[in-house]
């Protein structure tokens, strides 16, 4: 693979789930006004190596224990020689805990402390430590005004632990978030870093665990995990004797008249991916195309239930969905497939039919919504599901009782009981046509050589993603079918096929 590791661990945290491994460090015997210490240690440090020569900070400090480690912040600065003040958006009077020991740390040291008012005048380096993790409604005035008007000064931003005002949970922005151009996050990576809004807030992402006991932070509960490279399912070496009969046939039921390149594309994927045989079932005059374009794919014309059940016996997954319609001949296709034995991949028209409840699931499948069919599967709306991702995808996997693939910025992987995994890579020139058909072509391929529907859907996932970033460097106007060749490079960089 491509890619240089990364140092962030795999496991993320709901804020409770935070809070909750917080407390449990400071009972198993480090102070909290320490570890307030080492994140004001950590952050002083990122803010030197990202901007050493401003010489200036601005620390914006709210309530909470954000503002105790702004505070620490601002005196870190101030004994390098830094011009340092603090504007209190909250008054300093009400901190409590440890975050009143480090507001009194900092004045003692000559840290000057102003209160916060919609006309102060920002400089240098300016440090979030408005809002932490705990936020969970809309934004209110005082602070609103203030990360307005962080936003619209154009100063270099670092943001404590999470830029204030988007979901540590969601990745939703609670009406105003400030837009930092780093965030150094601290103790447990949050959920709602990789997923929603967060990438148009987060800038570059520091981690620091504070020096956490690591048996205390394996033991706590997480929310998901993280698709990381190092972490991937590992497609099977393939023996000197191995044969096409032995890797899997894919059957592909898509592309009512109108949509042919759908069922191309999935095709092409599967194919591509090293499905030993694939075949495509589709309108009749799809079929000279097909076979014109990919004479390796057995195209056929297929315009019954009979018809499909008869093709697809043979065939050890199906790809149901791309470019079907809704029509007639969609359903008609879809009742033969709900009751095929084959593990199989739904996606597109397949999962709005299944929504307005004209059609029933096979036993094994593995479900690819966008965020709107997804909306239609769920009976709520798109809206909603944006606004909780990772709510979204363990519901559809429990409601289905199947691996769901929820697609976007940040896709998700769930299972029905509750398992999820993220995959924050991807690049936004695959905001184009044909690329779930592409997916699920390769997902489907993945199932017929052998892995699991949650391992097929996590390497797939990744591996899609990682081949848009590889093609980013092109610019706009990526095409679906670009995406076909570069996944097969990545899959022999991943798994070699013969080693």
């Amino acid at each position: 693979m491509p890619h240089s590791p990364d140092n962030l661990p795999l496991p993320l945290y709901s804020a409770a789930q935070v809070r909750e491994l917080d407390a449990r460090l400071i009972a198993a015997g480090t102070p909290g006004f320490e570890l307030m210490k080492r994140a004001a240690s950590v952050i002083w440090d990122a803010i030197q190596q990202r901007w050493p020569r401003v010489a200036e900070l601005t620390v914006l400090a709210g309530r909470g224990n954000n503002a105790g480690d702004g505070y620490l912040v601002a005196r870190l600065a101030l004994d390098s020689g830094w011009s340092v003040r603090v504007l209190a958006v909250a008054e300093p009077a009400q901190l409590q805990g440890d975050a009143a020991l480090a507001r009194d740390d900092a004045i003692a040291a000559g840290v000057s402390v102003t209160p916060w008012h919609a006309d102060a005048e920002l400089r240098g380096v300016v440090v979030d430590g408005l809002l932490g993790t705990g936020l969970n409604g809309p934004v209110r005035a005082p602070y609103e005004q203030a990360i307005a008007q962080v936003n619209e000064a154009g100063l270099p931003v670092v943001a404590v632990d999470i830029p204030s005002g988007l979901c540590a949970d969601t990745g939703s922005v609670l009406g105003v978030a400030v837009q930092a151009q780093l965030t150094v996050t601290l103790i447990g990576l949050k959920l709602g870093l990789f997923t929603g809004q967060a990438a148009e807030y987060v800038g570059q992402l520091q981690f620091a665990d504070l020096g956490a006991d690591p048996s205390i932070v394996a033991s706590q509960p997480y929310s998901a995990l993280r698709l990381t490279e190092q972490r991937l399912p590992q497609m099977p070496v393939r023996k000197a004797t191995t044969h096409k009969g032995q890797l899997g046939h894919v059957l592909v039921v898509a592309g009512d008249r109108g949509y042919a390149g759908a069922g191309l594309l999935a095709s092409q994927s599967a194919l591509r991916s090293g499905a030993g045989l694939v075949s495509l079932a589709t309108r009749g005059e799809h079929v000279l195309a097909s076979q014109s374009r990919m004479p390796e794919v057995m195209a056929c014309a297929i315009e019954s239930a009979n018809q499909l059940l008869a093709l697809g016996a043979a065939a050890s997954v199906w790809v149901v969905g791309p470019g079907m319609g809704q029509g007639a001949w969609a359903r008609s296709l879809l009742s033969a497939a709900s009751v095929s034995p084959a593990t199989q991949v739904w996606d597109a028209d397949a999962l709005n039919l299944l929504a307005q409840g004209v059609v029933r699931l096979p036993g094994r499948a593995v479900l690819t919504p966008h965020p709107g069919e997804a909306a239609r599967l769920l009976g709520i709306s798109s809206a909603e599901v944006q606004s909780d991702r990772p709510r979204a995808a363990r519901a559809l996997a429990m409601r289905y009782g199947q691996v769901c693939v929820l697609k976007g910025a940040g896709s998700f992987i769930a299972t029905p009981d509750g398992e999820l995994w993220l995959c924050e890579r991807g690049h936004p020139v695959m905001a184009g046509a044909g690329l779930g058909d592409v997916l699920a072509g390769l997902i489907g391929s993945l199932l017929a050589q052998g892995l699991s529907a949650v391992e097929a859907a996590c390497l797939a996932v990744y591996l899609h993603a990682c081949a848009g970033e590889r093609l980013s460097a092109k610019g706009r106007g990526l095409a679906a079918s670009d995406l076909c060749a570069v996944i097969r490079e990545l899959m022999q960089e991943h798994s070699a096929c013969l080693k």
